[in-house]
């Protein structure tokens, strides 16, 4: 409504209040300014970090205005605003009556041609690679047999069940803490920062997978925290970041000890395979045998030829010393060889003893059965209906089942 005092005033003399509340009050009637779309190069950038509101100018190749954006605006930006970049300004031009300088009321606020979670995205990850967050010398180091790994995710979906079936199948003797946490949407990344600061504190885990299935860039954005991204190169336990599929990235990948591609690769990477390193129990020990024969034929031969100087050089008696020496070296090499090898056989039984404890043949041989649906293994109940086919697999073989 327009100030009647403008009409009414003394002698046609206005107070400098009174024109700019005039003409505040005419662009603030006008419809076609109260929402306008501005493109325009930002300069002049003041971003007060304490009030939160951001101060501005828009300008082209000929004209600039100033312009506001407020704290609670602002802090709805996925991208931070800096000098030369190009946007799209959305608000309302009204007069600021202190100045009477007419200016832009930003509302909201779009990088030109570029998406503001693209922007915020090489935005942040140049920032913490300057800070040097994602340099290889912070990489730890993932132990190579963990006996407890933790993972950060949510607690239903299949990346939880699929982390699980494959830690259990590669390491039968491996324990598995799951921390709970929403993976998308605003409080996901403080549930998934308390995870991160619950292992690095309890340290009861040796290694940790922190991740999710695949998803839009929006779906995976809780993992492009700063928050999140500090709280993992902080972390005292190794960490495996595994978001989304082999093409997604994002910056707790790049900060993370070790990036996996998915939550499956996570996993493998975690444990080694039982089998793997049982065959490699029989290389060690085939190779333990060989090395002890060579080592003994050297020293046999080493002896003979030092027999046969001494029996040209000296008198008989040096001989029978050195051979009497050589008999009792003998002796002690026999005897603490013939030790070494007992004790590393032991050692080998009792580790495969224990690896057969947990071999699954051996299970079924005592009368268990072993179901699968589609290739998966069912735990659960839960995990099969009414009418689905079903392999029960016994000691002696197999065959398909039908659930009633």
């Amino acid at each position: 409504m327009i100030n009647t005092s403008f009409n009414n005033s003394r002698s046609g003399i206005l107070s400098v209040s009174q024109l700019n509340f005039y003409i505040k009050s005419l662009m603030d009637s006008d419809m076609k300014l109260s929402g306008v779309f501005i493109s325009g190069e930002i300069s002049n950038l003041t971003d007060h970090y304490k009030s939160g509101h951001i101060y501005l100018s828009l300008k082209d190749e000929k004209s600039i205005i100033r312009g506001v954006m407020f704290a609670g605006n602002a802090a709805r930006l996925k991208f931070r605003p800096e000098n030369g970049m190009k946007v799209i300004a959305r608000g309302r031009v009204s007069v600021y009556e202190a100045t009477g300088q007419y200016q832009l009321y930003i509302d909201d606020m779009q990088p030109y041609g570029a998406g503001a979670l693209a922007v915020a995205f090489e935005q942040l990850k140049a920032k913490l690679e300057k800070e040097g967050l994602f340099h290889v010398s912070a990489k730890k180091a993932i132990p190579m047999y963990p006996k407890t790994v933790g993972i950060i995710t949510s607690p239903t979906g299949a990346a939880i069940e699929d982390m699980k079936s494959i830690l259990v199948k590669r390491w039968p003797i491996v324990n598995i803490l799951i921390y709970p946490s929403l993976v998308q949407g605003e409080e996901a990344p403080k549930q998934l920062i308390k995870g991160i600061n619950y292992f690095s504190k309890k340290k009861c885990a040796d290694v940790v997978i922190i991740g999710r299935g695949g998803g839009s860039a929006e779906d995976l954005w809780a993992f492009n925290s700063e928050e999140l991204a500090r709280a993992i190169y902080a972390c005292e336990v190794p960490v495996i970041s595994a978001v989304g599929h082999e093409t997604d990235f994002t910056i707790c990948d790049f900060v993370a000890d070790i990036r996996e591609h998915t939550p499956s690769a996570a996993a493998k990477r975690a444990v080694p395979d039982i089998f793997d390193e049982r065959n490699k129990l029989s290389v060690l020990e085939k190779s333990l045998n060989v090395y002890a024969r060579k080592n003994l034929a050297h020293r046999e031969l080493y002896f003979e030829k030092l027999k046969d100087n001494m029996a040209d050089r000296g008198p008989a008696k040096a001989l029978e010393k050195k051979q009497v020496d050589f008999d009792d070296l003998a002796k002690r090499f026999y005897d603490t060889e013939k030790k070494l090898i007992e004790e590393k056989e032991n050692s080998l039984k009792a580790l495969e003893d224990k690896l057969s404890q947990l071999d699954p043949e051996k299970t079924l041989m005592r009368g268990y059965a072993a179901v699968e649906k589609d290739g998966i293994t069912v735990s659960s109940v839960k995990q099969v209906a009414k009418g689905d086919r079903i392999t029960i697999t016994l000691a002696d073989g197999s065959f398909k089942a039908l659930v009633e």
